[in-house]
């Protein structure tokens, strides 16, 4: 996927979470040597750490969420909640974008 589609389903995702309640505090975090975090937001005191995802269909999208992928997110939290002194309830989401549909996937584990 190009950048810009991906800038555009991230873009998606963002407006989604706005109208949804949360607040978005980061985007595209880097965590050097780990890997990116697409977009930090809060709800309801709670941290969450939303991995975008953007295909031509929902399967392709949701397949390319993989364990290494998870790991290595996982890894960069861990990193963000230390560089920021941080010790907070979170989760891990993923936020599907297929054309103009958004699917939330809240709380998904390793």
């Amino acid at each position: 996927m190009s950048r810009s589609k991906g800038d555009i389903a991230e873009t998606k995702a963002c407006e989604f979470l706005n109208s949804s309640g949360f607040k978005i505090i980061e985007q595209n975090f880097y965590a050097k040597k780990l890997g990116e975090i697409d977009i930090i937001a809060t709800k309801e005191k709670t941290y969450h750490f939303i991995e975008v995802k953007s295909a031509n269909n929902y399967e392709v999208a949701v397949n390319n969420i993989t364990p290494t992928k998870l790991s290595k997110l996982k890894r960069s939290i861990d990193y963000y909640l230390q560089t920021k002194k941080l010790d907070v309830n979170f989760c891990i989401d993923v936020i599907i974008v297929v054309d103009e549909d958004i699917e939330f996937l809240e709380n998904i584990t390793l």
